[in-house]
């Protein structure tokens, strides 16, 4: 790869595990210009790499374009998917490269020559030996970069026998595993960088801490997850987290507003219960009268504040029920999506045939 690489605009596709997040966490410490992707296996691959040609699109035509993907292994189809979209985007300057070491992507690699296969080290080592080889990291970063890279290493391909890695790598392995409290799929930077940031502090504590860092680290995981969260006042993770939560659907309030018969409701998708984060938010922008939730399999979650009975709207949605301020139902027919952008184009046609076959009113207060 000819060029310096830090000029280019960076489109890094990664894992959802401590492998993939990590790969990606090495290449914020190098690039200015980068745009973070992540997806598990199956139908979601497809979906982000069309989100990566749709972001591509948005930058400058004279920025050199760097699409990068770690972790995961392409099918035959999918390689020549990302082919055929890049031989649409004329004039640009494009470099690709895959980094994996998983077997199922054997031969991939004879295929096609961006397709770099190892399977005797993690993503997360690849990445590091590959980019600190081509750009190089600072003496004191670097030290403790690949410190912390052992240890992933050493957990993800189950390298038992360095025994000091390996027990901070699973420690590491399920602080990243359990860092769902930012919804990827509708705050998708703000996840990545919630990733990223616990990631630099189990680095920090894997170069400095010389006693059982494993242990210490276990120990920490609430203060890494709540300084996160952590404004000027003090408070309980759950608080912290609902502020934030609330503040960032206030910010996106706009396209994730809906209406059904002329109330204004906020529709989020894999959210999980909503029932503090929903009354919250009610409370604070008091023009919105519900919140719904949509699961991955259909499942609906409806709160209110005294301004709609969404019992009856979880009815006419999903054939659902419940209380006044709580209710919810299941959609027949609803199918998993992985962008929210589909997920809403559903509801909204979904309200539309509903508005249109029923003839009920809902009442307008319930005070």
């Amino acid at each position: 790869m000819a060029g310096n690489l830090q000029d280019y605009t960076l489109f890094h596709l990664s894992h959802i595990d401590l492998d993939g997040y990590s790969c990606q966490f090495i290449t914020s410490l190098l690039f200015n210009e980068k745009f973070y992707y992540n997806s598990n296996y199956g139908q979601e691959i497809k979906i982000r790499l069309e989100e990566i040609f749709d972001d591509i699109k948005t930058i400058s035509l004279t920025s050199p374009i760097f699409i990068l993907i770690t972790d995961l292994n392409l099918s035959p189809d999918e390689a020549t998917f990302l082919e055929n979209k890049i031989n649409t985007l004329h004039g640009r300057k494009i470099k690709i490269l895959l980094l994996d070491h998983h077997i199922t992507g054997k031969g991939m690699n004879e295929k096609f020559p961006w397709y770099y296969l190892d399977e005797t080290r993690s993503a997360t080592q690849i990445t590091y030996e590959f980019f600190n080889e081509k750009i190089g990291f600072d003496e004191e970063l670097n030290k403790k970069l690949s410190h912390f890279v052992n240890a992933v290493n050493s957990v993800d391909i189950w390298k038992q026998e360095n025994k000091d890695d390996f027990e901070y790598g699973k420690v590491a392995m399920r602080l990243v595993t359990y860092a769902k409290e930012l919804n990827r799929f509708i705050f998708k930077d703000e996840d990545i960088k919630y990733k990223h940031y616990i990631l630099s502090q189990a680095m920090e504590i894997y170069s400095t801490i010389e006693n059982k860092p494993n242990i210490y680290l276990d120990d920490q995981i609430h203060f890494i997850k709540k300084s996160f969260f952590k404004t000027n006042e003090d408070d309980t993770f759950d608080n912290l987290l609902t502020q934030k939560v609330v503040q960032l659907l206030g910010e996106n309030r706009e396209k994730l507003t809906i209406y059904y018969k002329n109330y204004k409701g906020l529709l989020t998708y894999s959210m999980g219960n909503i029932s503090i984060i929903g009354n919250k938010f009610l409370s604070n922008f008091p023009e919105y009268d519900f919140i719904v939730d949509v699961s991955p399999k259909g499942s609906v979650s409806f709160r209110a504040n005294n301004k709609v009975d969404v019992s009856l709207v979880a009815k006419e949605w999903a054939n659902g029920g419940g209380h006044r301020n709580s209710s919810g139902g299941k959609i027949k027919g609803f199918r998993e999506n992985y962008r929210y952008s589909d997920v809403s184009k559903y509801i909204k046609n979904l309200i539309s045939i509903k508005e249109s076959s029923t003839s009920f009113v809902l009442p307008k207060s319930l005070d």
